[in-house]
């Protein structure tokens, strides 16, 4: 099992933290030298969402990208509604183009309160929206002209990025849907609010089935929140403010309660090294392919010490 990072872009849209980037600090320098950080502590791969208030992700990706080697970033995840596919196809081709090939593309649905009550985009028709995404981007990516004339979006265009490779696409997919689309046109899921039971019950059969049929297997990467303490009450609180968001959010709240879980925070995964340790180890043994912490803590201690374990697991992988 491949060990990542998952490490948003600021934590604007939250209670600040003892570990946040001081007031001021441009999340832009911020960023780039978190994934410096990242390379130099052992990861050779980190995902970033792109959130509503948060600078462009693929932008920041091409200087940060530019500006740092040796490590592997992913989108986890574009929303799809608010791109069209050859403008996204034209963005991670050139991205990927700047660094070498050190991209991953992973893209998403959103959800209604961001898509309709951001954008006023209706939040429907998921299958048919995606897999009309798909044939536009897919063909684009990989150096053919899109020929695709849908009922949501139509994409008819060819690209000239001379040099540019595909990156592989990751789909935020949860539901049994998306997940069999997922199986049969793209590289694996990036899941996230998703337990280890419903990861085990749902998540891998439902791609394990389709992927017999495609006779391709599509990946999963599944995302926790992780905090190494000796205070686990306390960090739970804060996971609670943390991660509150997204236990109102309906993708989400499903795979909470397919898990039995009262709310975000209980996803998280809290406690000692040994605690934390059996936790990971427990997620390995489903077949999971790479586990993404997103490190939180309530102390600069606990960050160094979640960051510590995490980055001994991910160097160990690549030994």
């Amino acid at each position: 099992m491949r060990v990542s990072l998952l490490h948003f872009i600021s934590w604007g849209i939250v209670p600040p933290t003892p570990i946040a980037p001081p007031p001021g600090t441009s999340p832009v320098d911020d960023y780039i030298e978190q994934l410096r950080r990242a390379r130099d502590d052992g990861f050779a791969m980190v995902w970033t969402p792109q959130l509503w208030r948060e600078p462009d992700l693929l932008t920041l990706l091409a200087l940060a990208l530019h500006e740092v080697d040796g490590i592997t970033v992913g989108t986890g995840v574009i929303p799809i509604q608010f791109r069209h596919p050859a403008v996204l196809a034209q963005q991670a081709l050139t991205v990927n183009l700047i660094s070498g090939g050190r991209l991953k593309l992973g893209i998403g649905m959103t959800h209604p309160m961001i898509s309709e009550g951001m954008y006023g985009i209706p939040w429907e028709r998921h299958t048919r929206r995606l897999n009309e995404f798909l044939d536009g981007l897919l063909p684009l990516l990989h150096g053919e002209e899109a020929k695709a004339t849908g009922e949501i979006t139509t994409t008819r265009i060819a690209l000239d990025i001379p040099g540019a490779t595909a990156p592989p696409v990751y789909m935020a997919a949860l539901g049994p849907q998306m997940l069999e689309i997922t199986a049969r046109r793209m590289a694996g899921t990036m899941t996230w609010m998703t337990g280890p039971r419903t990861l085990a019950d749902h998540v891998i059969p439902t791609l394990e089935r389709c992927s017999q049929q495609t006779g391709q297997r599509a990946e999963v990467v599944a995302a926790f929140p992780i905090c190494v303490t000796d205070e686990p009450d306390k960090a739970r609180a804060l996971a609670g403010q943390l991660f509150e968001l997204y236990g109102a959010q309906p993708s989400y709240r499903a795979m909470l309660d397919r898990e039995g879980l009262a709310g975000p925070a209980d996803a998280a995964i809290i406690g000692d090294e040994t605690t934390v340790s059996e936790q990971l180890d427990a997620i390995a043994a489903l077949g999971v392919d790479e586990l993404c912490g997103s490190v939180f803590a309530c102390t600069a201690e606990d960050d160094a010490r979640t960051r510590k374990l995490v980055g001994t697991l991910a160097r160990s992988e690549d030994e």
